[in-house]
């Protein structure tokens, strides 16, 4: 049995690819802080997205394991992390640009802390494991 594959490790992981993506929308956003009629873009929240998959219960959706799998056009996660037009925009410059530095500097932060603790506890588990293994490094 693979403790890697189920439970808090995978879910761990699970939520480190979701922060990842995240933060290369939210780079995206920044970029085009003076494109003229950008939308601000962000990802579907990790609780939603975990409830709609069913993953709750502890086990993350399927991923690509062999290269011989189909992958989803978008992101290479298999399609699971679709970015949608932010419609919590509330004014947007002349130009129909509706990018808010400091609102997404604010979700780089929120995002970047939320990595830190998943990462954490993906080595706390580790450790754990390792520990109960009998190895201690």
């Amino acid at each position: 049995m693979d403790l890697t594959q189920s439970g808090p490790i995978a879910l761990a992981e699970y939520r480190l690819r979701w922060l990842d993506r995240r933060q290369q929308v939210l780079a995206q956003n920044i970029a085009n802080a003076d494109t003229p009629g950008y939308r601000p873009r962000d990802l579907t929240p990790f609780a939603e997205l975990l409830a709609r998959h069913g993953a709750a219960s502890g086990a993350p959706p399927l991923a690509v394991t062999d290269p011989r799998h189909l992958r989803g056009k978008d992101d290479g996660a298999g399609g699971r992390w679709r970015t949608k037009e932010d419609r919590r925009v509330v004014e947007r410059l002349p130009n129909g640009n509706a990018v808010a530095l400091d609102e997404q500097a604010l979700r780089v932060a929120d995002t970047d802390a939320a990595h830190a603790l998943a990462m954490n506890l993906h080595r706390r588990y580790l450790t754990l494991f390792r520990t109960a293994l009998g190895r201690l490094s």
